[in-house]
């Protein structure tokens, strides 16, 4: 007999409803205003550049040399077959949607490419064949060759379901098979260095019935972190630093990450393990409310392309790439389908209408690989990345979009995302049509008409989104209903339907505010906007030329607008704000001006421009026009011609007193990149204060990098509108560089710096009193 544990195990999962199935997006029509245009661009348009981009940087090129077809050398860096594999799969979807016979040719003679450069043993990676011949499987933490193979198994997958064609299918479930003899128990104990491969198992397993690629999955989960396997952990980097189910918190790469959770919500809802969905509880919950930003967006630091501290969300420097946001689109479609838990489908909601639409321009043709939450007017969209893998997920991403909107179970139909569309499906051993009317995300008015083949019993199950405050639904011919409370998550109507029976569910869209936890240093003092599932911008392009000064004080109305003079057909959102005034002396001076939002995902379709999603309530937190950098710290209004974005302002006066000049271990604000330029950094005071005196510590980095003391410093104070004569500041390091005055009434005080030439300078304190 089990003991009592096992006992209890075995009730709860009993108890537990199996996970709901996604209804295969070649069964879903989307006609929507928000989707629909962007897959149809994706097909004409983004797919064509990819490939384009892959036949110019010698990404196909690699298999045909790799596979004795030509001759010539590997082209790009090591992971590059992984972007191959993604166009391809995009392929798949997008001819299952629509055959298109030169686009499949062109596919098919790619195809012939691949299945030529794979080696007898099924081993396929054209870096490791072509340049590094040796180390098979010798480095898996850094040359991605789990990762790539996961993708082709991916998009094999994907091109035998769309077109019959088995080739690619064929190349996959051989190259599956000499990983499956590599690695496992008593093999070669190691995990993935970028995960991937462990969801890629799981279709390959669903599609084909193998039992060994869901034993390869599980296998995968269960090495990493597992110290005594035999091989050396990679750490948090790729979250190798504990067992996937002692994992709490979410840390390391973000893209390596959401693949890594993706996969094991896979093989928890294939076998009923829920022990790997405990820990994926604890670290959604670490990672929506300490670490994500409003956006979406996942992953705060470029420095490690993922997470930091909790609440470190800075908005000039987010990098949230867009794979990433994918990721975390994958995931919670997932983590939605294992639980029917409505704030995972939340997510996904907020993912596919604003981080992952706005690393593609609305031509298809140029990409964002970070995304910020604040521009000064210097990011843009480009063709193209040395490593590429955000235009190529987008590829694969949009055309499958169908399969995020409608799931189902034997009694249960559920609508996960609201957009107007048709899909087929099977609930109740009936074949059932559903079809979606609506101008959603523009409105919150939808119908949801059901016409099943012969009337059937089934639940119906409506998400309401955790944004809307107020909502009510109906059926004809039933007693209505009234408004609901935001508390209940999930309209359900159970009962016997027949053709042409519908629902009608209106959900409040006004604009909101959206107030950060006061933990995020970032956003004090700022709100965000947004209206349904859409998070709102100000743009330069529609406030006057710029974005960082604009203010929207906390009693102005929100008022929503169709805008068809914006790009696309948008819904605006405009308030009377006030608009920071430049010049001297810098007070903080406003005058009236009327505020356009648009939503985050289509902001920088029109070139460069400033734009900020936290809008300052208060001209205090707002930035001066044309001012390179500024900042709020202890009352004083700290301003700058220019700051590295890895640096701070705040630094200047934050009380924090280095060791040396070299000292890295503090917060400072540099100049860099600029070299040999004449700089400046300003406080302004809220109220005048009476000064005598002035201490410098610089910043030089010598030996490590490029800072140094500047050339030449001098002090200007401002006082009833007048800058004094300048006072001369030392420039040595390691000391306190002070200047001493006789006594004045400051309102600003100007710090002129002259870079020493070819190099940059910092400072790591600066004091007046």
């Amino acid at each position: 007999m089990p003991g009592a544990g096992v006992l209890l195990v075995l009730l709860v999962a009993q108890e537990t409803p199996p996970a709901l199935q996604p209804v295969p997006f070649d069964r879903v029509r989307l006609s929507d205003s928000f989707f629909a245009p962007r897959i149809e661009t994706n097909r004409k348009v983004t797919i064509e550049a990819c490939l384009d981009q892959c036949e110019k940087t010698g990404r196909i090129r690699n298999f045909a040399v790799a596979g004795g077809l030509v001759e010539g050398q590997h082209e790009g860096l090591l992971y590059n077959d992984s972007d191959l594999y993604k166009v391809l799969e995009g392929i798949a979807y997008s001819l299952k949607a629509q055959p298109d016979a030169k686009l499949q040719a062109r596919a098919d003679a790619i195809i012939d490419q691949i299945a030529a450069a794979q080696r007898k043993d099924g081993y396929l990676d054209t870096y490791i064949q072509l340049v590094e011949p040796g180390k098979r499987w010798k480095n898996e933490r850094d040359d991605h060759e789990l990762y790539c193979a996961g993708h082709l198994i991916e998009a094999a997958v994907a091109y035998e379901q769309a077109t019959g064609e088995r080739k690619l299918l064929d190349v996959a479930i051989r190259f599956a098979d000499c990983i499956d003899k590599e690695y496992g128990w008593g093999k070669h104990q190691e995990a993935t260095g970028h995960e991937e491969l462990e969801l890629a198992l799981m279709k390959l397993h669903r599609r084909t019935g193998e039992g060994r690629y869901l034993k390869l999955a599980q296998f995968f989960l269960d090495v990493r972190g597992k110290k005594d396997r035999g091989t050396a952990l990679f750490g948090e980097y790729a979250q190798d630093h504990l067992p996937v189910r002692e994992q709490s918190e979410v840390v390391g790469h973000a893209v390596r990450a959401m693949y890594l959770y993706s996969g094991m919500a896979d093989v928890a809802a294939a076998t009923g393990d829920r022990t790997l969905l405990a820990p994926l509880e604890k670290i959604w919950k670490d990672l929506v409310e300490r670490k994500m930003y409003v956006t979406g967006g996942i992953g705060s630091s470029g420095a490690n392309e993922g997470f930091t501290k909790p609440y470190d969300l800075p908005n000039d420097t987010a990098y949230c790439e867009t794979c990433a946001a994918i990721g975390m689109a994958l995931w919670n479609h997932r983590m939605f389908l294992l639980t029917r838990d409505m704030r995972y489908a939340d997510i996904l909601e907020r993912e596919v209408y604003n981080n992952v639409p706005a690393g593609v321009s609305l031509s298809g043709d140029r990409f964002f690989y970070d995304n910020p939450l604040a521009s000064r007017g210097d990011n843009e969209r480009v063709p193209w990345f040395d490593c590429s893998c955000c235009p190529t997920n987008i590829v694969r991403f949009l055309p499958a979009m169908g399969e995020r909107i409608y799931a189902v179970s034997k009694s249960d139909l559920y609508v996960i995302l609201y957009a107007a569309s048709t899909a087929e499906v099977e609930v109740a051993g009936t074949k059932v049509r559903i079809a979606q009317e609506t101008d959603y995300p523009h409105s919150g008015q939808i119908r949801i008409t059901v016409d099943p083949e012969k009337p059937a019993r089934f639940a119906l199950h409506l998400r309401i989104p955790g944004w809307c405050v107020n909502w009510g639904a109906g059926v004809p011919r039933e007693p209505p209903q009234a408004p609901h409370p935001a508390e209940s998550r999930d309209y359900v109507t159970d009962r016997t339907w027949t053709s042409g029976d519908f629902v009608v569910l209106n959900l409040d869209m006004p604009p909101r505010r959206i107030h950060a936890d006061w933990a995020v240093e970032a956003d004090r003092g700022c709100v965000a906007l947004a209206r349904g599932p859409i998070v709102y911008v100000l743009e330069a392009a529609d406030n006057g030329g710029h974005a960082q000064n604009l203010v929207l004080p906390s009693k102005s109305e929100l008022e929503p607008g169709f805008e068809p003079s914006l790009i696309s057909t948008a819904t605006a959102i405009r308030a009377q704000g006030e608009a920071l005034l430049a010049g001297y002396p810098r007070r903080t001076v406003t005058e009236p001006r009327e505020l356009i939002a648009i939503p985050y995902c289509l902001w920088a379709n029109r070139g460069k421009s400033e734009m900020i999603v936290w809008i300052p309530e208060t001209a205090k937190v707002a930035e001066f026009a044309g001012v390179g950098s500024t900042a709020e710290q202890n009352g004083v209004h700290l301003l700058a011609s220019h700051c590295w974005p890895g640096d701070t302002l705040r630094a200047l006066n934050d009380g924090k007193l280095p060791k040396s000049s070299a000292d890295e271990s503090i917060p400072r604000m540099t100049f860099w990149s600029h070299r040999g330029t004449e700089e400046w950094v300003e406080m302004v005071f809220e109220k005048p204060r009476l000064l005598s005196s002035c201490r410098v510590i610089w910043f030089d980095d010598t030996g490590r990098g490029s800072c140094r003391v500047p050339e030449s410093a001098q002090l200007l104070v401002l006082t009833e509108g007048k800058w004094s004569k300048p006072i001369a500041i030392g420039v040595a390091k390691d000391v306190d560089n002070r200047a001493v005055f006789a006594p004045i009434e400051a309102e600003a005080v100007l710090l002129q710096v002259h870079l020493a030439k070819d190099f940059s300078a910092g400072i790591l304190e600066w004091q007046v009193e």
